[in-house]
């Protein structure tokens, strides 16, 4: 096992390496009940004196129902220049595959507040035995239950050999002091019954390449820094793309605030290298 990154107490002891930060939103800006003051300053500082900032998220939404919750949650939307999101890109690929006026039949999985996704595209959403294929954003109620709730559903997708599109991979989120299941828990059930899965968002390279795209937009520029809480999403996803990655311990893997080992161990398992990591993102 490698020995934990080094704990740095404040973003600015190694800002001055980069030019540019792809910083993710849920578990390191905010918990989805409260903002964190502490690295909003950070990245808006960040932002002033070394390059871009761009926040890659994967709320399986287009970028603009990221900025609403801002609004709701007081966040002010002067910090970063750009929001790419794993659901925009789902939207992006249902675009292309209902291009010339082809028509989609899709089942929805997911709860209703995600229904912009399929905003002024030609897709219907129909029944479970109607389908073509199956689009997931979440749980109908992420609150009680489980990916096993929805085991004979899957059953009944896999046995008509449907594919299975997750638009966010994130297995859990942290929605103020609990751990919440997501649309990556359901697609990971999907897959170990047999189904085929396209997954969209972190680890995976198109969102990594969209956000770099936006950073050079507004400045060019060679050295982003990943920050994320998400060692399969975020780290994994850094790492694949050949960036510097800093872990925020204290997101969904809060637990292990202090825990140096038990941080090492967990990055090890998950195959995922950090340049440093933080209890919580502040300047």
């Amino acid at each position: 096992m490698h020995a934990a990154p080094p704990l740095i107490t404040g973003l600015s002891e190694i800002a001055a390496h980069y030019d540019g930060a792809i910083c993710d939103v849920w578990g390191v800006l905010h918990n989805g009940r409260e903002m964190f003051a502490p690295a909003i300053d950070a990245m808006r500082r960040f932002r002033a004196a070394h390059g871009p900032v761009v926040l890659l998220s994967n709320a399986p939404r287009p970028p603009e129902g990221v900025t609403a919750l801002f609004d709701t949650l007081g966040i002010p939307h002067d910090f970063y220049d750009a929001v790419v999101t794993s659901g925009g890109e789902a939207r992006e690929d249902l675009m292309r595959r209902t291009a010339n006026g082809r028509r989609l039949k899709l089942f929805y999985l997911g709860p209703p507040r995600d229904h912009p996704l399929f905003k002024g595209l030609n897709i219907d959403l129909v029944q479970a035995e109607e389908a073509e294929l199956v689009l997931c954003t979440g749980f109908y109620d992420d609150e009680t239950e489980t990916p096993d709730d929805y085991r004979d559903l899957l059953e009944h997708f896999r046995l008509r050999g449907l594919q299975f599109f997750c638009a966010n991979p994130d297995i859990v989120v942290q929605r103020g002091d609990k751990l919440i299941y997501c649309a990556g828990a359901i697609a990971r059930l999907y897959e170990k019954m047999g189904g085929e899965v396209i997954y969209y968002g972190k680890p995976y390279a198109p969102v990594f390449v969209a956000a770099t795209r936006e950073l050079h937009k507004v400045r060019a520029g060679n050295r982003p820094l990943v920050i994320g809480d998400g060692p399969e999403t975020d780290i994994t996803g850094a790492n694949r793309a050949g960036i510097d990655a800093l872990f925020i311990v204290g997101g969904i893997h809060g637990a292990l605030v202090g825990d140096l080992s038990g941080v090492a161990k967990m990055l090890s398992e998950s195959g995922a290298q950090a340049r440093a990591l933080m209890p919580a993102l502040s300047w």
